[in-house]
Parts: C-alpha cells; sequence; structure tokens
C-alpha cells in the first residue's frame, strides 16, 4: 500500500482552501493538517504526525508575502529552496547566518521534480507561478529596509513565510521529500493590512490544490 502525502497549514483557512480543491480521486491518498503559525509549531506538530505514521511527500502550504518585482499579490510560489532568513547572529560585519557561523544548516532542499510539474501545470491557469527561494522567518517583515535587507542576503528570494523551514526540518529528519508552496497576499514591506488579498490568496492556494493530481 502506497503511503500518503501530508500537506501542512498553518491555520484552518488554509487547510480548508488546500481541501476544497482536493480531486475525489486523491482525497483518501492525501492528509490536510493546520500545524500553527511560526516555525517551532510547524515543526514540532509536522514531527509528530510523522512519527505516527508514514508519508511519501510533504507539502508546506499557506499564504505569504512576496517581494517586490518577484512575485506580484495574488500570484503563486513554488519554492526551489527553503531557507531560514532570520536564524543566525547579528555581527559588526553584519548578519551571519547559522551556517556561516558552523552551528547548522539554515536551508532545506526541495524536491526539484516536483516543483517543475507542478509549476508546468499551473501556468497559463488563472494566475501567474513563480519559482524561488522562499523565506522562513520569525517575525514577518514590516518595513523597506526590512524587505531589502532579506532581499540582500538571499538574492532572488521570492517569498517571505513563517512556517516553510519548520516543515522542512521536519520533513528531512525523516527522510520524506518536502515542498514548499505559498499563494502570495501581500508585498513585503512596509505592513499595510488594507492592502492584503487574503481571499485572492486562499482562492489561489484551492486552484494549485486542484491541479496536484495532475501533478502526483
Amino acid at each position: 500500500m502506497t503511503s500518503p502525502i501530508l500537506i501542512v497549514t498553518a491555520v484552518e483557512a488554509e487547510r480548508k482552501a488546500m481541501e476544497e480543491g482536493l480531486s475525489t480521486s486523491i482525497t483518501s491518498d492525501v492528509h490536510v493538517i493546520a500545524a500553527g503559525a511560526g516555525p517551532a509549531s510547524a515543526a514540532a506538530v509536522t514531527a509528530a504526525t510523522l512519527a505516527k505514521q508514514s508519508y511519501r511527500l510533504v507539502i508546506n502550504a499557506g499564504i505569504g508575502g512576496g517581494f517586490p518585482d518577484q512575485a506580484e499579490v495574488g500570484s503563486l510560489v513554488l519554492a526551489t529552496e527553503i531557507i531560514a532568513a532570520d536564524l543566525g547572529s547579528e555581527t559588526a560585519e553584519g548578519f551571519r547566518s547559522v551556517d556561516e557561523l558552523g552551528f547548522g544548516k539554515s536551508r532545506v532542499s526541495v524536491d526539484h521534480g516536483l516543483v517543475e510539474r507542478w509549476a508546468h501545470v499551473l501556468q497559463g491557469q488563472e494566475t501567474k507561478v513563480h519559482t524561488g527561494p522562499i523565506l522562513t522567518v520569525s517575525t514577518t517583515t514590516g518595513s523597506k529596509s526590512m524587505a531589502d535587507e532579506l532581499q540582500k542576503r538571499v538574492p532572488g528570494a521570492t517569498a517571505e513565510s513563517m512556517e516553510g523551514f519548520g516543515v522542512g526540518t521536519a520533513a528531512a529528519h525523516f527522510g520524506v521529500p518536502v515542498v514548499e508552496i505559498r499563494a502570495i497576499s501581500n508585498v513585503v514591506g512596509p505592513r499595510d493590512r488594507d492592502a492584503w488579498r487574503i481571499p485572492d490568496a486562499l482562492k489561489a492556494l484551492t486552484l494549485a490544490s486542484s491541479k496536484l493530481s495532475e501533478v502526483l
């Protein structure tokens, strides 16, 4: 019997959006959970779930911020790499990642084959699709200076989320491939809550999940 797929979201609205799009042909093969916001909760709940049952793939899905000129509001971003952008230390010379400090790893690899297939299937649909590094942060960006700093740390950074690295770390610990997909609800930079388009982002998540059967 083939192991199922685990989809991890942060909140119930994201979970429902992903479930809504799933084809009935694969519903029984996919488990969707809401693990809570932030990398710690995401890692803990994902790890606890993977310890109870064998899964063949983990997908972290949800809404997130898109970096200017990289991913517009309403679009979808598939991670080519999952990066903990604020895991490290501030030094006199600037930020240094845990990799540079020799304390650990701040990057998780993804299933590139699945990313390419999913992006291909979604091209030409109702929303634009981008691929690129997705950054995980514990505090979402609320200023242009911080957005610029993150793009300096990770050239080509496409989107920002709060759970990807936690989910990815748990999946890597259990030897399970991982993918992160984000529907863009806002621009990374000065916080403007009135400009957020959460319903549109959730709709894009549903579109993404509706194509999952073709991808798999």
